[in-house]
């Protein structure tokens, strides 16, 4: 249901990028303005813009504006959508290992 909301392959590819990341880790902390988050790299102030029209885009973050600012907001709803899809392979890759586990322990008790 929530799947259909939010594009995986437009958040998967937001967090594509480092300095993406490293911006969703810190709005991750607590709710910034685009200043702060500006100050914070060597980047100009529309370079960082853009990248947070990525994120807003893909749904990882929102911005509501306070005064004159604009304050960046990480939305967990998205992360949610990731994490529930990387438990499904999650899930698989523990299957996998236990069968083979099994299978591992039925060859040394034949030998």
């Amino acid at each position: 249901m929530v799947e259909q909301v939010y594009n995986l392959d437009g958040i998967f590819g937001s967090l594509s990028d480092p300095t993406r990341r490293d911006i969703l880790k810190r709005v991750g902390k607590h709710s910034m303005s685009i200043s702060d988050i500006a100050r914070s790299y060597k980047i100009s102030f529309a370079g960082i813009a853009k990248h947070l029209n990525v994120l807003e885009k893909s749904g990882l973050v929102f911005k509501t504006r306070q005064g004159k600012e604009q304050i960046v907001t990480i939305d967990p709803k998205a992360l949610l959508v990731v994490n529930d899809y990387l438990k499904k392979y999650e899930r698989l890759w523990e299957d996998r290992l236990d069968n083979l586990d099994k299978h591992l322990k039925s060859i040394n008790k034949e030998g």
